[in-house]
C-alpha cells in the first residue's frame, strides 16, 4: 500500500515543477526553502527529549517538523532524493523515541506532551509532520510505515482524542489545532473515522469538531474573538484543514460553509492590520506579529484560489514577496506574474471595517477607520467595542489605538511574555501579565476609581459586550464610531465616540475622541493615554518626583511609577516627539478638577519583566462626566541634519460645551477654523434622528448620529 500526498495532486506536483528556477513568487518561494532546509540539513539529526517551553529541546522538535513539512514537498517538486531521506530519517527517529518518553510535567493550566511541555505544541508537530509524511510515504516499506503509524501516529491520535478528549472538543484555538493535527494525519494514515472525528466531533455532539469550531470561534464578519494575534495563530490550522476536507470530504462544501465564514475569516484578519502590516494587539498579544507570518501566507494562498484574486490580494504578495508552495499558491503566483506584467501592483489598501462580533454577529464589534491625507500616508483609528476574548482577554473595552506615519501613536502593551526565552518563566505568560497587561488602566481608555472592568473577572467579562452606536466612514472629510459599554462598570454607563476630520490647514487627519461617563456620586476618573518617545511641552506646571512611589496598590496601578504631576483645570496640552514627528494631545473634562499624571511601567517588578514605557493620564473626579480631547499629528525633526519644522501644532484648544443624555457638544479652535461637533447620545438614534441640545440659551438642532460644523476664523491681514 502507498500513500498519496494528501495536498497535492500529480498534475498540481507538476504544475510547481515548472516553477522551479522561475523569478515568479512560486519560483522564489521554491528556491528559498531550498536554502532553508539544505542549511538545516547540512547540521546533525537531533531527537531530544524533553526541556523548557524556549529552550533547545522545544526548539529543536519545532524546527524538526518545520523542515519536515517543507522538504517533503520539495521532495515531490525537485524530485531530489536527499529530501525524503531527510525527513524518513527523522520519523524513525522519532519511532525509536517518542513512546519511551513520559509525558512532561504539568506546569500551567494546559496538558503536557510527550515532546512538548503542552499539547498545543504536539498538534503543531502532528499536523506538520503528518503532511510531510504523505509526501514520502511512497518511498517507504510497508514496514516502515506500520512502525512510523503505531509507534508515533496512533499514540498522538489516542493521546489527542482520549486522553485529552476534552480539549479535542474545545471551542478555542487550541481546539482548532487539535482537530486539524488529527484530521490531517488521519488522512495521511488512511483512518477515514478520525477525518470524521476531526470534522463532526469525538461524539458527535452539538459544539464539537471543526465545523462547530469555525462556527463558534469566529463570527460571520470572520473576526475571531481572541483578537488578530490568535487569528494570526489560528488561521493556518484552520485553512490547512479546511484544504484538506475540500480534497477528501467534498460533500461539506466547507468553502461555502456557513456564508463563506472560512474566507471570511482570511478577509477580516487581513482588514485588521496596520498599514505597515503589523497586528494591532488587541488582547494577549505580541507587537510584532504581521502578515508576513507563515500560516497568514498560507491563509492568503488559500484565499485567492477559492474565493478573490483582487489587488489587495496580489498586493498582499508583493508584501510577502513569496507564496505558500501549493497549488493555491501557484494560482496567486501565476495571477501576480500575469497582473505585474499589466500595470504595477500597489500595496493593499483595505477600506474602513466595523467587525460584528459573537457566532450571531450581535456581541458587539471592532472598529478600523482610516483615512489617507495628501501625502498617501495612512492613518488608522481602532476601537474595541465587541467581545472580551475568553482567557487572552484583555479589560479594555472601549479602548482604541491610533497609527500614522509608520508607527503606533496611541498605543497597545499587548502581552507581558516573552515568548520561548527560557530564562523568563520558561517563555509562558508572567505574573504581571494579569497583574499589569490585562488590566484596564494599561489601555488607552477611563479607569474608574482605580477597579478594572468587570472586577478582572473572565466569567463575568464573558458574558456581556459593548453595543454599537454607529459606524460611519463614507464621508472622506470626517469618518467616525461610537458605541456603548454599560455593564462593564458597575452602576456606570459608558459610551465613546472617536473620529477622524480632515482640515485643509492640519498635515494629517485629526484624531477627535469624546468619552462621557454616566454615573452617580463622586467618582474618579483616568483617562489613560499609552505613548512613546520624548515629551517636548506643556501648557501647565508639574513637579517631578525624586522619590518614586507607585500609583497605587491594584489592578495594574502597583505597577505604575508616578514621575511627575500637575494641575490642569482647562485644557491641557501635551506635546511629544515620537522617531521623526511630533504630536500634541489636547484635552479636558466637564469637571473643572484636572490633573495629568505622567507614569512609566516598572515598580513592583522585582524581576525586570516589564518593558518601562510611558503615559499620561487626565485624572478627573465627579459624576456624569465628559472627556474630550484631540491629538493632532504635526512636523518633522531629522536629528542627523539638525531640522525640526512645525514642532508646534495648529490646534489651539477644544473644551466641551455641553453634554445630557440626549447629546453632546464640544468646539475645537484651530488656526483658521472653528470646529463644532454635535453627537447624539441617545442609543436608539438612527441616521434620520432629529436631535437637539441646549447650551448657555442656545439651541443646536441636527438630523442623525452626529453634525460638525466647520467656521473659518477670519486671519489678520498686514
Amino acid at each position: 500500500m502507498t500513500t498519496q500526498p494528501i495536498l497535492l495532486s500529480q498534475e498540481e506536483i507538476e504544475a510547481l515543477r515548472k516553477e522551479v528556477g522561475r523569478s515568479s513568487l512560486m519560483g522564489r518561494t521554491i528556491e528559498a526553502h531550498r536554502k532553508e532546509v539544505d542549511a538545516f540539513m547540512a547540521l546533525p539529526l537531533d531527537v531530544p527529549g524533553h526541556g523548557e517551553a524556549g529552550g533547545y529541546e522545544h526548539n529543536r522538535h519545532k524546527q524538526n517538523y518545520t523542515y519536515m513539512n517543507i522538504a517533503g514537498r520539495l521532495f515531490l517538486i525537485t524530485q531530489e532524493k536527499k529530501y525524503a531521506t531527510f525527513v524518513k530519517d527523522l520519523l524513525n527517529w522519532y519511532a525509536d523515541k517518542y513512546l519511551t518518553l513520559d509525558y512532561q510535567v504539568q506546569k500551567n493550566t494546559n496538558p503536557t506532551g510527550r515532546l512538548f511541555h503542552q499539547i498545543l505544541n504536539e498538534h503543531g508537530w502532528l499536523l506538520f509532520t503528518s503532511i510531510a509524511y504523505s509526501c514520502v510515504a511512497s518511498t517507504m516499506t510497508q514496514e516502515e510505515r506500520d512502525r512510523i503509524i503505531e509507534r508515533v501516529f496512533i499514540p498522538m491520535i489516542e493521546m489527542s482524542t482520549e486522553k485529552y478528549a476534552y480539549r479535542f472538543d474545545h471551542i478555542h484555538n487550541h481546539g482548532v489545532w487539535a482537530v486539524a493535527a488529527v484530521g490531517a494525519c488521519a488522512v495521511a494514515i488512511n483512518r477515514p473515522e478520525y477525518l470524521e472525528m476531526a470534522v463532526y466531533g469525538k461524539d458527535r455532539e452539538a459544539t464539537s469538531g471543526f465545523l462547530d469550531q469555525v462556527s463558534n470561534l469566529f463570527a460571520p464578519s470572520g473576526y475571531y474573538l481572541e483578537g488578530p494575534y490568535y487569528s494570526r495563530f489560528t488561521i493556518r490550522p484552520l485553512v490547512l484543514l479546511a484544504e484538506i476536507i475540500h480534497r477528501h470530504m467534498p460533500e461539506v462544501d466547507i468553502y461555502n460553509y456557513k456564508n463563506g465564514v472560512v474566507g471570511n475569516t482570511v478577509q477580516a484578519l487581513l482588514a485588521t492590520a496596520y498599514p505597515n502590516g503589523v497586528f494591532p494587539a488587541l488582547n494577549d498579544a505580541s507587537q510584532s506579529m504581521g502578515i508576513n507570518d507563515a500560516g497568514v501566507q498560507v491563509a492568503v494562498g488559500i484565499y485567492g484560489a477559492h474565493y478573490e484574486l483582487d489587488d489587495n490580494i496580489l498586493g498582499m504578495a508583493k508584501i510577502q514577496g513569496g507564496v505558500w508552495m501549493h497549488p493555491c499558491g501557484l494560482k496567486l503566483s501565476q495571477a501576480y506574474e500575469k497582473a505585474q506584467a499589466e500595470r504595477e501592483i500597489g500595496l493593499p489598501y483595505w477600506p474602513s471595517m466595523e467587525l460584528a462580533e459573537g457566532p450571531n454577529g450581535d456581541q458587539g464589534a471592532q472598529g478600523f477607520v482610516r483615512m489617507q491625507d495628501n501625502s498617501g500616508d495612512v492613518t488608522q483609528l481602532v476601537m474595541n467595542y465587541g467581545m472580551h476574548g475568553m482567557g487572552h482577554g484583555h479589560f479594555d473595552t472601549l479602548g482604541i489605538t491610533f497609527f500614522n506615519r509608520g508607527q503606533e501613536v496611541l498605543r497597545e502593551y499587548g502581552f507581558c511574555r516573552w515568548v520561548n526565552v527560557e530564562p523568563k518563566f520558561g517563555g509562558r505568560y508572567l505574573a504581571e501579565n494579569p497583574g499589569y497587561a490585562r488590566q484596564t488602566i494599561a489601555h488607552n481608555a477611563i479607569t474608574i476609581d482605580e477597579t478594572c472592568q468587570n472586577d478582572f473577572d473572565v466569567d463575568r467579562a464573558d458574558s456581556v459586550s459593548g453595543t454599537p452606536h454607529f459606524f460611519q466612514v463614507n464621508d472622506e472629510k470626517l469618518k467616525g464610531m461610537s458605541a456603548f459599554a454599560n455593564e462593564h462598570y458597575d452602576g456606570f454607563g459608558l459610551q465613546r465616540s472617536a473620529f477622524l476630520l480632515t482640515l485643509d490647514e492640519l498635515e494629517a487627519p485629526l484624531l477627535i475622541d469624546l468619552y462621557r461617563i454616566k454615573g452617580e456620586g463622586e467618582h474618579q476618573y483616568d483617562y489613560s493615554h499609552q505613548y512613546q518617545g520624548q515629551i517636548i511641552r506643556t501648557n501647565f506646571e508639574y513637579e517631578t518626583f525624586k522619590t518614586l512611589e507607585s500609583l497605587g496598590s491594584d489592578a495594574g496601578y502597583q505597577h505604575l511609577w508616578k514621575i511627575g504631576a500637575g494641575e490642569a483645570n482647562d485644557t491641557a496640552l501635551v506635546s511629544w516627539l515620537q522617531n521623526n514627528t511630533y504630536y500634541t494631545w489636547l484635552g479636558t473634562s466637564s469637571n473643572n478638577n484636572g490633573e495629568v499624571i505622567f507614569t512609566r511601567t516598572g515598580a513592583n517588578d522585582p524581576s525586570f519583566n516589564l518593558r518601562s514605557e510611558p503615559a499620561f493620564i487626565l485624572r478627573s473626579k465627579g459624576e456624569t462626566s465628559l472627556f474630550a480631547s484631540v491629538v493632532e499629528t504635526h512636523g518633522y525633526f531629522n536629528e542627523e541634519f539638525e531640522q525640526s519644522v512645525n514642532a508646534r501644532g495648529k490646534v489651539n484648544n477644544i473644551k466641551v460645551l455641553g453634554h445630557t443624555d440626549t447629546a453632546s457638544a464640544v468646539e475645537i479652535e484651530t488656526e483658521q477654523s472653528l470646529v463644532t461637533l454635535l453627537l447624539s447620545n441617545d442609543a436608539n438614534a438612527s441616521e434620520t434622528s432629529n436631535n437637539e441640545i441646549i447650551i448657555n440659551d442656545k439651541t443646536y438642532n441636527w438630523t442623525g448620529f452626529y453634525s460638525v460644523e466647520i467656521q473659518a476664523i477670519p486671519q489678520e491681514t498686514v
